[in-house]
């Protein structure tokens, strides 16, 4: 079995070894534990926002920036290609551990996940487990972690805190906006499981989605990145469905995007705004990208659904045409 963490170790050693290259700033804490800054205290950038997605897929995804057409103003952008999908995009680089310790908060993501098995139910979904002495583990928090938070990290991944590594970004960072993007495959498959379909059968991923500058603090910003995969996000699979029913996978497909949400048509800070910043109050079909492909190796059919709508993206990034 793939370790996630002994390949986050690999990326973490690089980071590492570039740090003024990326503009970045590591540091050893008490106990022994490393933390990287890629973008709280320092400037951070592409490179950085590079190898942090890296990080979030264990390096089990191709990832390249490419650009993307908005109306005619081209913004940058990320293509992310795996055969992996499960294992990069749900073992690894899903956000589904809140860490929240004494005043500190944070959303993890990367490898570290699948020691922590954070959540429980998703490694059984997809059969995965890792067993290694080493945590490594994706912060998207405004702040740098402590001793504290370190050692809640190394007691729930079953580590001794000097094999804890955690590499941190604020969402109103480029690095932050990046690994955001980075997720447009994630999101799709994540939406995918939502609606019911067996993710076990998705055996590659394709997916672009543009990247946001930063427009405002962090709550913007978790706005405009959102706002990259759910309206102009777009992705492509290769599944083996395994079965003749052709309707029963094309509605899947159907009901995937985010157009189908209630919530469509808007910024998503203006609907968190109006939601109070209550995210229980938003609808969850809006976490989708905005279109899907997918090629079914079992009856030979490729269907597609959903639209993008860079008017609403050049919207939320607040862009202003001389």
């Amino acid at each position: 079995m793939i370790s996630v963490n002994e390949k986050g170790l690999y990326i973490i050693d690089e980071m590492l070894d570039w740090e003024e290259e990326l503009k970045i700033e590591s540091k050893e804490l008490e106990n022994g534990a490393t933390i990287i800054d890629c973008g709280v205290n320092v400037e951070g950038g592409y490179d950085a926002g590079m190898y942090l997605s890296r990080l979030c897929v264990a390096d089990l995804a191709e990832l390249t920036y490419t650009k993307f057409d908005l109306d005619g103003v081209t913004v940058p952008a990320i293509q992310v290609a795996t055969d992996q999908p499960n294992i990069a995009c749900m073992a690894s680089q899903y956000a589904g551990w809140m860490i929240s310790v004494g005043d500190y908060f944070g959303m993890g993501s990367g490898p570290a996940r699948a020691l922590g098995l954070k959540p429980k139910s998703l490694y059984e979904e997809i059969g995965y487990k890792d067993d290694i002495e080493v945590a490594v583990l994706v912060l998207e928090s405004s702040t740098l972690p402590d001793e504290e938070v370190v050692e809640y990290i190394a007691k729930h991944c079953g580590v001794e805190t000097d094999n804890v590594y955690i590499a941190v970004a604020p969402t109103s960072s480029i690095a932050g906006s990046v690994q955001v993007s980075a997720r447009v495959v994630e999101t799709g498959i994540h939406k995918l499981e939502s609606v019911g379909f067996d993710i076990n059968k998705i055996k590659s991923g394709f997916g672009v989605a543009p990247i946001a500058p930063v427009v405002g603090g962090d709550t913007k910003c978790m706005g405009s990145t959102n706002d990259c995969v759910i309206y102009c996000g777009e992705t492509y699979y290769t599944v083996k469905y395994g079965s003749d029913n052709v309707e029963e996978f094309e509605d899947f497909v159907k009901k995937t995007p985010s157009a189908n949400s209630r919530d469509y048509g808007k910024p998503f800070y203006d609907t968190f705004k109006e939601a109070n910043f209550d995210f229980y109050k938003i609808d969850a079909n809006m976490f989708a990208p905005a279109k899907i492909t997918v090629n079914d190796l079992t009856n030979k059919k490729t269907v597609t659904s959903g639209r993008i709508n860079p008017g609403i993206l050049l919207d939320s990034f607040g862009v202003k045409n001389l």
